[in-house]
């Protein structure tokens, strides 16, 4: 079985939709494909009606998230939940509050942008998107392509939207410790996200990765395209000594990164795990 846990449709930072995205899953070979948009479950259904035959969905989310226990400042930490109730009230809120923070936060760079005489609209970047859809900073990334100042996704980033430049700006994420436990009550699975990727910026320490294993975390992505073989041996590591699940994913973005489904897979007993450790899994097979 090949088995990916860590993919984007447009329904946040991708390029496919959800029904393209589970077409190109089974094109490439997948047995089993996990949807995790940012902060949204708005893509399940859809692509649950156009999964094709032998393809098995797992309906997940990336949740934006923030740690205070390494540092003085808040470490951005990403935490992937799978088969939770969509309809979780605690859940629901605090997906909400997420998606109006992220429109506030990149419409006010987008004009800072327009402020500073770059061709950037920020009614007319945030009007391409769906009302339900997590605004992020590669949506404004890709304004900028279209405008030509840049060539790539990635140049954007590292010209004008990455940490320290001039137009970031700060955003207010869940605390993870209360993320894990919302994730936890509506009978979901949480597995940390690229933990050390250095690449990104700042990251959690095993310490806290620990701490946060003693309240509830499921897992730890270990394979995945921002981690060196060290970063992955230190992580196997660290799972093995906590308990802690090994996942791999490739975190597919479509055209938005070079990087393609199925890059990064799952062992199919810690997939199987996951299913286990889930209340009412809920596991949709084409």
């Amino acid at each position: 079985m090949r088995i990916d846990l860590h993919t984007h449709s447009n329904v946040s930072d991708g390029t496919d939709t959800p029904a393209e995205l589970v077409a190109a899953a089974a094109r490439a070979g997948l047995d089993v494909v996990a949807l995790t948009d940012h902060d949204t479950t708005a893509g399940w259904a859809r692509a649950t009606e156009a999964l094709p035959p032998g393809l098995t969905l797992v309906p997940g989310a990336e949740l934006s998230c923030v740690s205070h226990r390494d540092a003085g400042y808040g470490i951005s930490v990403h935490l992937l939940a799978y088969l939770f109730d969509p309809d979780s009230p605690a859940l629901v809120t605090e997906q909400l509050r997420l998606r109006l923070e992220r429109r506030t936060r990149l419409h006010a760079m987008a004009v800072r942008m327009a402020a500073d005489g770059l061709p950037i609209d920020a009614d007319e970047v945030l009007g391409l998107l769906p009302e339900d859809a997590p605004a992020g900073r590669p949506h404004l990334a890709q304004a900028l392509v279209r405008a030509g100042l840049v060539e790539s996704v990635d140049q954007a980033f590292a010209e004008y939207l990455g940490h320290g430049r001039g137009y970031y700006l700060p955003r207010e994420d869940t605390p993870v410790e209360t993320a894990i436990d919302m994730i936890a009550d509506a009978g979901g699975v949480t597995v940390l996200a690229h933990p050390f990727a250095y690449s990104r910026g700042a990251t959690v320490s095993a310490a806290t990765i620990a701490e946060l294993a003693d309240r509830g975390l499921g897992g730890v992505e270990v394979d995945h395209p921002n981690h060196d073989e060290e970063a992955r041996a230190k992580l196997r590591g660290l799972a093995d000594e906590l308990g802690l699940l090994k996942t791999g994913s490739s975190d597919y973005h479509g055209t938005n990164k070079t990087i393609g489904l199925g890059q990064e897979t799952t062992d199919p007993e810690v997939f199987e795990a996951i299913v286990e450790r889930a209340t009412g899994a809920r596991v949709r097979t084409g």
